[in-house]
């Protein structure tokens, strides 16, 4: 593996947002908060294609009569109210990381708050690092049920093609995966347009049952919540497990924040997806207090069926969409876990000219692709699914809310009374989710949380591997300034040219300038020690870019500075060195890299199959040329080996 010493540091370049405060993307209000409609609020939109059939399910134990449904109802509306308005949309989403939102970002914002305690620090970045894995569980799962839920509409208009409901899903989510390469710019202008049809269509059908049987408003009553969580004695927690799907979904708000900007993503809440979505989870009621064999799918049953065609198409559309969604956040989550140094390099290709955030990972599309159609032909159904559906949801649930106290104790400095008040009343409801969903763990939930785990020890495997490797360099490496003294004293051919020497420490001489003084007896008339390292944040300023020190006559360190979403151009970022008083000139320079062959060796570092693990990752990290953009022509690379 090629490696150009990219780092995340142990402490950030800069300090984390202390106080919350606004950010807004460019482009208008209105425009922004239309496409937020479309990407943030597909997923948690496609919810009422199956949350009722599966609260009512055989196996819940709730009864599908009056009471039951208004409580029922009940507990929907005041789940969203309290965790997705009151928790994500007034809370979280100002706990930015410099205008960006995600586990990841929210993560190194709570690491940065407690900066000045070692050990709890690194407790909340393997907590947050194991939240993101869950992300890519719901990344698999959200687009197999969310299309298996809408198309399986057809049952309604002919009972014989249930047996194509599957083999539909499958072609459907193919070719999802397979247009993914061509980028989201085209799909994603009709996003808006489609999901505000598709939430005025789930208002307009609720409405429509509400007026026919208007009891069902009594479920806006937060005691009949209550009532009904405790009427259910010892099944509350299967209810509660599927009163949760509900509520997938709701970390989007936060991990799009950085698109939107905090205003956009709160008006489409409360403007349009709120209100739409309590009136068909109260419609679907209605429906259910008049015709109980509704329940096979209330969903679409609330459709004339002449309508129901129309109907199963655009649910498939926004179930597609809700997909979409998902699996762009997972290019994202990708690309900031191998800059933060938990994944190795992968290749990123960028499906944009202008807009940095849509990019299209290889790998990645592929394994969720057989993920997805895996998870749809093991399954078989959204029923099954939804098993699965809730817990790696739930949990990340948790981890954000004990993420948030760190930053709302420690960062902004909030009262103790109110910032532990505020997460104990949050995480009794997290936890008593999560205990819902826990009871389905042997009917599926294990399946997000199986693939939580493996990611959880790649992800932990390579940055402990790194770490390791990091020190063995330190340990057998020169030090950098009486190699330089040495070498002062010393007659030796000058190219005319300059070198770039990449370093992981850049305190030791670089592997590739002994190979190069070895064998090439050449030393050129510019050699620039580099090191590239990402920050704990999302960009960061020009200006400070680049840290150019002197260190010797023809000899340079430069540390070059990045955000966690940025693309790391390396040779533009070194020709904005002139400024400082260096010229790099581009067709006059070369990349010298060292390739580390890593060895597993007996002690103290890790596990012997992990170290064998890491070094297979090693061998099959991206390429580094590729992933710091740095040009084919000019880059030699030298091999080392390193122990681990």
């Amino acid at each position: 593996m090629s490696h150009l010493a990219a780092t995340a540091p142990s402490t950030p370049l800069h300090s984390a947002t202390a106080v919350p405060h606004d950010h807004t993307p460019q482009g208008g209000l209105a425009a922004l908060t239309l496409a937020a409609i479309g990407v943030v609020y597909g997923d948690i939109g496609t919810s009422p294609l199956y949350t009722m059939k599966e609260v009512f399910a055989p196996h819940t134990g709730v009864a599908l009569n009056s009471a039951g449904l208004i409580g029922a109802v009940s507990a929907i509306f005041w789940a969203l109210m309290l965790v997705v308005t009151l928790k994500y949309v007034l809370l979280i989403l100002r706990a930015h990381n410099h205008g960006e939102g995600g586990g990841l970002a929210l993560t190194a914002l709570a690491a940065q708050a407690v900066g000045n305690r070692p050990a709890l620090r690194r407790g909340l970045l393997l907590l947050g690092v194991f939240g993101a894995t869950l992300f890519y569980g719901d990344s698999i799962i959200t687009p197999a049920v969310s299309v298996l839920g809408a198309v399986e509409g057809l049952q309604l208009l002919a009972p014989s093609l249930q047996s194509w409901v599957v083999p539909i899903s499958v072609v459907v989510l193919v070719a999802l995966f397979a247009v993914q390469r061509f980028g989201t710019a085209m799909v994603g202008r009709a996003f808006g347009p489609i999901i505000v049809l598709w939430f005025l269509t789930l208002a307009v059908t609720g409405v429509s049952h509400i007026v026919e049987e208007p009891a069902i408003l009594a479920a806006l009553n937060p005691l009949e919540a209550v009532r009904f969580l405790h009427t259910q004695g010892s099944h509350v927690l299967l209810a509660l497990g599927a009163i949760v799907l509900a509520l997938t979904g709701a970390e989007a708000l936060y991990a799009d924040m950085g698109h939107f900007g905090r205003r956009p993503i709160q008006l489409a809440w409360m403007g349009l997806v709120m209100p739409a979505l309590a009136l068909n989870y109260l419609g679907q009621g209605a429906l259910l207090m008049r015709s109980p064999e509704a329940i096979d799918n209330p969903f679409f049953r609330m459709f004339p069926e002449a309508a129901l065609l129309p109907a199963v198409v655009l649910a498939a559309l926004a179930a597609i969409i809700a997909s979409q969604a998902v699996i762009s956040g997972a290019y994202s989550m990708t690309r900031q876990a191998i800059q933060l140094g938990f994944l190795p390099r992968m290749r990123v290709l960028h499906t944009s000219a202008t807009a940095s955030g849509q990019i299209y990972v290889p790998m990645v599309n592929l394994l969720l692709l057989v993920g997805v159609v895996a998870a749809v032909v093991g399954f078989g159904s959204s029923s099954a699914l939804a098993s699965a559906y809730g817990i790696a949801v739930t949990v990340t649930m948790l981890i954000t809310t004990v993420l948030t106290f760190f930053v709302v104790r420690h960062a902004w400095k909030m009262n103790p009374v109110v910032a532990w008040g505020a997460t104990l009343f949050f995480v009794a409801i997290d936890l008593a989710l999560v205990a819902g969903c826990a009871v389905k763990f042997f009917d599926g939930g294990w399946f997000p949380l199986a693939m939580g785990c493996a990611l959880f020890l790649l992800m932990s495997t390579w940055a402990k591997g790194r770490q390791l490797v990091l020190a063995s360099i330190r340990e057998d490496g020169l030090d950098l300034p009486e190699f330089l003294e040495q070498l002062s004293t010393t007659q030796m051919n000058r190219a005319d040219r300059t070198a770039v020497y990449a370093v992981a420490d850049p305190h030791t001489v670089p592997q590739a300038l002994l190979h190069n003084l070895k064998h090439n007896q050449v030393l050129h008339d510019r050699n620039i020690i580099l090191t590239v390292r990402f920050a704990n944040t999302p960009t960061v300023p020009p200006e400070r870019r680049a840290e150019v020190q002197s260190l010797a006559p023809g000899f340079w360190r430069i540390t070059l500075h990045f955000g966690f979403m940025e693309t790391p151009d390396v040779p533009e970022a070194l020709a904005g060195c002139e400024a400082q008083g260096l010229r790099v000139p581009l067709f006059e320079t070369s990349y010298f890299l060292s390739r580390e062959s890593v060895v597993a060796t007996p002690g103290s570092g890790m596990a012997a199959w992990r170290e064998r693990l890491f070094s297979v990752m090693s061998h099959n990290a991206g390429s580094v040329v590729a992933y710091f953009r740095l040009p084919d022509n000019a880059v030699v690379e030298l091999g080392t080996r390193v122990q681990i």
